[in-house]
Parts: structure tokens; sequence; C-alpha cells
């Protein structure tokens, strides 16, 4: 029996976000090139899709490409992004079969020209597509969206538009780039490594942290599954008792 059969729909993540980890690893493990691990992790990112899609889960963010990658040797990145684009280009048909909205978040005016026009084409194509968001976090990190979204609020008051007293969660939220995105309630990070490394800090506040050892590219539809059953088995109290959350 599949852990799909275990998972009670009704109590579903609304929003499930990911860091891949582990391509490199994967690769390195198998005496093959990095650029091979993430070959294969793209066919991982087109399962555990699939997966989300099919569950019922309304959006799914994957750590496509932080900040930091760009200090990474420049054919890797070059390769990176290459890849990234043709393998979204690629699976656009799919994505507009299985009725799924694809969407970025992160400093895209930093991506190659290319790269951005074409991916910015694909999520036109399936804008109208009304299933499970995708959405991919590239050229992203936390603290850079953090404080552009300070600069944005300091510009409202500066104007006049905004008095200061009036700013609070909701008002800095939608001065995030994930605006009118519900926070994830699961965050999943594979490959072992126990951090958060700079992904949707504020977003993740109340979210449910899932580790597991297995590396992206080895993640498997179960995986998720199984990741959405430990997640229903915990009780989210939000800073409140159990027993005010069992008066519910």
């Amino acid at each position: 029996m599949s852990l799909a059969d275990k998972i009670d729909k009704a109590r579903l993540p609304k929003h499930v976000a990911v860091i891949m980890d582990g391509n490199g690893r994967w690769a390195k493990q198998r005496n093959l090139d990095r650029s091979m691990g993430h070959v294969e992790g793209v066919n991982t990112v087109r399962r555990i899709t699939e997966a989300a899609s099919e569950t019922g889960v309304g959006y799914l963010t994957l750590y496509t490409f932080s900040t930091e990658n760009w200090n990474r040797p420049k054919a890797e990145v070059d390769a990176l992004m290459n890849l990234i684009v043709v393998a979204i280009e690629r699976e656009t048909p799919d994505l507009i079969k299985n009725n799924v909205r694809l969407t970025m978040i992160g400093d895209i005016e930093r991506m190659p020209e290319f790269a951005s026009t074409r991916l910015r084409k694909c999520m036109e194509d399936t804008s109208h597509c009304t299933g499970l968001t995708l959405i991919l976090a590239l050229s992203y990190s936390s603290r850079w969206e953090i404080l552009e979204a300070c600069k944005s609020v300091a510009e409202r008051v500066k104007t006049g538009d905004l008095a200061i007293e009036d700013i609070d969660d909701v008002v800095f939220s939608e001065n995030l780039t994930t605006k009118n995105i519900p926070d994830p309630d699961l965050l999943i990070r594979t490959a072992g490594d126990l951090r958060i490394s700079n992904y949707l800090l504020w977003q993740i506040a109340y979210s449910e942290l899932y580790f597991t050892t297995t590396l992206w590219p080895d993640f498997s539809k179960e995986d998720f599954y199984a990741a959405i059953v430990d997640y229903q088995a915990r009780e989210r109290r939000f800073g409140k008792t159990s027993e005010q959350v069992s008066e519910k």
C-alpha cells in the first residue's frame, strides 16, 4: 500500500516548501560530473510536482537557485541556468496539461536575460491554470527579500503613503516577493543538513520542518508522501496550549 493512502485529504498542508539538496553529492557518489546530479535533480522536480498536484497541495515552492549560488564556478552557474530554462520549457506542456501554474520569486533582474525572458514566457503560458501553483525560488535569498521589503516600506513612509504606527505583520508581508501566497505549512530539506540556508525566513515562522538524509535525485513520491504523513501526525499549536487547540 502506498503512503498516499494514509494521507488525510482534509488536513493537507496548503503550501509545501522544499530545499532541494544533494545533487552534487549524488553525482560524486557515482563518479559523475556535478552537472549530472543537477540533471537527475530535474527529474525529481517533475516527480514531486506530480505528487503534490495529485495529492491536492495548493502551493509548492522549490529552492532552485540562491543568491549565494552566484558564487559557484562560472561554468557550473552557466550550466545550471541553461538547465533550468530548458527543463522548464520542456515541462511547460505537461504543466498546462496538469493545470499547474508556474511563477517565480527572487532577484530575477540579476539573471541572464535569456533565462528570465524564456522563463517569463513559461509563466505566461501557464497563467490560466488553476490547480497547483509551482513557485521557483530563483536568485533568491531571504535576507535579500527582507531587506528589499524594508526599503519598500521605508519608501512608503518617506512619501507619506504609510504611517510608522500602521506597519504590522500584514503590511510587511505585502512587501515580500511571496505577497498573496500563503506561508508554508511544511518545509522539507533533503540530503541530511539541518539548516534553513537563508530560505523563506519570515514565512516559515510556524512551518513544520522535515529533514531527510535522502539526496534530492533519489527523493521519490513515497518520500514526499512520508513527509506529509509525518506532518499530519504533528500538533500545530501556533503558540497556544494543546488544550486550547483541542477545544476547536
